[in-house]
């Protein structure tokens, strides 16, 4: 690392790490306040519990059906299996760096400036776009719980983006600014809200599996994989999109009450939790309903066709309906949180304006950071399909979690001696098979989605030379030019 007065050559400035004892040292500060340390293990897990169960099974199920077949069952479990070692890897950074950045503190603090910004405009895909996908979602739940209880639905102009027959898609901005309301009113309140979601959620789909499976039909999942192991894999890569989001506790290091314990412990949990429910879910749907019938008119609201179908009564559709409506609004609130908190770790370190850190000292949150996410995220919900939210999501995911695994290698090699309260076990194998499963899932995304992530990476690194490089605290630092914290 460069140091004194010297300045660094540009290569060196691109590859340069931040220490970790020093991102470990300003965890919970910002601009005009501190971030308050209230989350226990239970909230951390229902954090990540709430971001990420809901965004597969409520939204994807029906899209990813078409491709696998009944086999789509075995396509959770390829995601999931991918994802578990990605889990692992970050539950050891998790413990290890327990700060609010994520995956974007540990590529800093391992593989240098220029990564950690791309990972952290990846992390842009995998939050923001995440969740204006799931809000475009919700508004498929709430339309048809209206049509159950009340016989009315939401006009399509006002209920589709242009490009879906409709103006402007409502319904997905008012989830959106209901979450922002919660996250402004604090964490505590944030989390307490989450958790009832969360229990609610998960009651719902334990409820659509008790209806689904009475009419369970050994006919409907033969053959089990009409599109061979083609359609699984192509499945897993979009069902991928449904476990975006076990890393959210991760995103809460710097309000954690015990963060190096409890961050690996809720990222390993919340990841056991959703499999098991995908997983349950996922056979109950395609053994209740011939898997052809799945979503052919484009409706995200896939769970509540079947209960129709299976039971001929409204009451069942209209409960799942409901439920989805209250659950899907914590994978907003909860996915909004996380990219909140990675804003503020990078406008600390001086690679986004200084907005993004400034902290209310009376209620304990980034509250300009807050408004300017939900803005941005609720006009991408309001105008832009599904469809094309999904799968520039999930690239930007999977790099991100391949770049954590790498991450888990350098750390070891670099900083043996930092205290880890979690190893990934198997090392080096878990981290290496991780990355390869990740590039795998990448190659099964198509060749419009990588464009797209191409031209993403294209403006992002545009961004950084423009912004981000100009202004890094970090290189200010190695150039002599100010000394110590920002918060000194």
């Amino acid at each position: 690392m460069t140091t004194g007065t010297a300045p660094e050559s540009f290569g060196r400035s691109l590859l340069r790490t931040k220490p970790v004892d020093r991102i470990v040292a300003e965890g919970g500060h910002g601009e005009g306040g501190e971030l308050k340390r209230t989350m226990s293990l239970l909230q951390l897990t229902m954090f990540s519990v709430g971001a990420t169960l809901g965004t597969g099974i409520f939204v994807i199920l029906g899209e990813a059906v078409p491709l696998a077949g009944p086999a789509v069952v075995l396509s959770f479990v390829l995601a999931a299996v991918t994802a578990l070692f990605s889990a692992l890897s970050y539950a050891e950074l998790a413990g290890t760096i327990p700060v609010s950045g994520s995956s974007y503190s540990y590529a800093y603090a391992t593989l240098g400036e220029l990564v950690a910004w791309v990972c952290g405009w990846c992390l842009l895909l995998e939050y923001a776009v995440s969740v204006s996908a799931v809000a475009v979602g919700w508004g498929s739940y709430l339309n048809a719980f209206l049509d159950g209880a009340l016989g009315v639905t939401i006009p399509e102009r006002v209920a589709n983006p242009p490009w879906e027959g409709g103006l402007v898609n409502v319904p997905a901005v008012i989830v959106v600014v209901f979450a922002a309301f919660l996250l402004l009113r604090g964490t505590s309140e944030s989390a307490a809200a989450n958790t009832v979601m969360v229990l609610l959620k998960i009651g719902v789909l334990l409820f659509f599996c008790a209806i689904a499976f009475t009419a369970f039909r050994t006919g409907n999942v033969a053959p089990f994989a009409p599109m061979g192991w083609a359609g699984i894999s192509a499945a897993g890569s979009k069902v991928f999109f449904s476990y975006i989001g076990f890393d959210a506790a991760s995103t809460a290091g710097e309000e954690a009450r015990n963060p190096r314990r409890d961050l690996p412990l809720a990222i390993v949990y919340s990841l056991a939790i959703v499999t098991a429910l995908y997983v349950l879910v996922g056979l109950a749907a395609v053994g209740a309903m011939k898997w052809t019938e799945f979503s052919l008119s484009g409706s995200e609201a896939s769970l509540a066709q079947v209960l129709d179908r299976v039971s001929g009564q409204a009451w069942p559709s209209m409960i799942l309906s409901l439920g989805a409506v209250v659950a899907i609004a914590s994978v907003v609130l909860t996915v909004m949180y996380g990219q909140t908190r990675i804003l503020f770790a990078m406008s600390r370190d001086g690679l986004v304006p200084d907005v993004f850190q400034k902290v209310s000292p009376r209620r304990r949150v980034p509250v300009a950071n807050t408004v300017i996410v939900a803005g941005f995220i609720a006009l991408l919900a309001a105008v832009i399909p599904l469809g094309r939210l999904v799968d520039a999501t999930s690239i930007g995911t999977l790099f991100a979690f391949a770049l954590v695994g790498v991450g888990v290698i350098v750390l070891r090699r670099t900083r043996p001696d930092l205290p880890r309260s979690f190893r990934t076990p198997l090392y080096p194998v878990t981290p290496l098979v991780g990355v390869a499963l990740c590039v795998y899932l990448m190659v099964g995304l198509g060749g419009v989605t990588w464009t797209v992530f191409a031209i993403w990476i294209a403006v992002g690194l545009a961004a950084y030379f423009l912004y981000g490089r100009r202004h890094s605290r970090l290189a200010a630092r190695n150039a002599g030019a100010i000394g110590g914290s920002p918060h000194e």
